[in-house]
């Protein structure tokens, strides 16, 4: 996979993902109206499903900011990280993209926004603090090289609608034990199928754990690794930055399940091999491996 075909087969796991959840959001919808005998809840799903689809696509990135806790930052507020990412945006061909720093001891970044002109990069204040300038470029470079392959859009949604979904099913769940549904000899019946029907949706948490390995391929930290090495010429850079990054113990208390896929390394420092649910969740690659495979590039 070349940088090509992974933006083109980005843009098409977008519009995907967009339109997986449209009609998901309607199924549970008609599902609720039809065992409340309510017509307007599948209205309200089918306006919903719309409206979170519109804020997903144009305020993902607000949200995942957000939730990290990040704030903006100027150019005379650290002048040096200001020059690096202009410099390698310029040498990538991209926009300036925002800067924002996390108050965070845990040495990480990550990039976010719904296209290159609309683009962040995020950076912890550990990074910032641990790194010398060519491990920086490296992270950087790296993170540049996720906005020219049009990762952040698809990353950035995930957070968002699978997040949605996984909401629903509680939601679905909880509802299906209030009461309700049709009355006469079969209200029995369908009352045990709703329950059943919510069991089975309340599953589908992990399988959409799932999804998302599968839509952020760990091929994509491979190329932006690649990418990034090529853009600053240098990939001991960003192959020495990953082992400090990696072997640094401090946890990052903005990160979660959710989140944990658009950082450079994985933010939870060990917690994959003690925990089931952050294994379901892990979307990125053995660093050793990342690492291993930077310096065997020949550039």
């Amino acid at each position: 996979m070349n940088l090509y075909t992974q933006a083109e087969s980005n843009t098409f796991k977008t519009f995907l993902y967009l339109t997986f959840f449209l009609i998901f959001t309607i199924a549970i919808g008609w599902l609720i109206s039809y065992f409340l005998k309510n017509p307007a809840i599948l209205w309200f799903a089918v306006i919903f499903s719309i409206l979170m689809n519109f804020f997903a696509y144009w305020y993902s990135d607000k949200i995942v900011l957000a939730i990290s806790r990040a704030r903006p930052i100027k150019k005379e507020d650290n002048p040096e990280l200001y020059r690096i990412i202009e410099n390698l945006s310029i040498t990538a061909g991209l926009p300036l993209p925002k800067i924002y720093i996390m108050n965070e001891d845990q040495p990480n970044a990550f990039a976010t926004g719904r296209n290159s002109k609309n683009s962040v990069v995020a950076v912890t204040k550990g990074l910032l603090e641990r790194l010398d300038r060519t491990e920086l470029e490296g992270v950087i470079a790296h993170e540049l090289s996720h906005i020219g392959n049009k990762d952040i859009l698809l990353s950035t949604l995930v957070v968002v609608l699978v997040g949605m979904v996984v909401l629903m099913t509680d939601f679905f769940f909880r509802i299906s034990f209030w009461g309700g549904g049709r009355g006469g000899k079969n209200g029995g019946s369908l009352k045990l199928i709703m329950i059943l029907v919510a069991l089975a949706l309340s599953i589908l948490a992990p399988l959409f754990a799932t999804l998302i390995r599968m839509a952020i391929s760990r091929k994509r930290e491979f190329l932006a690794d690649a990418s990034g090495a090529l853009l600053t010429r240098y990939p001991e850079g960003l192959a020495r930055a990953l082992e400090k990054i990696s072997k640094d113990p401090t946890p990052l208390r903005a990160a979660n399940d959710a989140t944990s896929h658009l950082y450079i390394a994985s933010p939870f420092r060990g917690k994959e091999k003690s925990s089931w649910l952050h294994q379901i969740f892990m979307t990125h690659p053995p660093t050793d491996e990342r690492i291993r495979v930077l310096r065997g590039l020949k550039i």
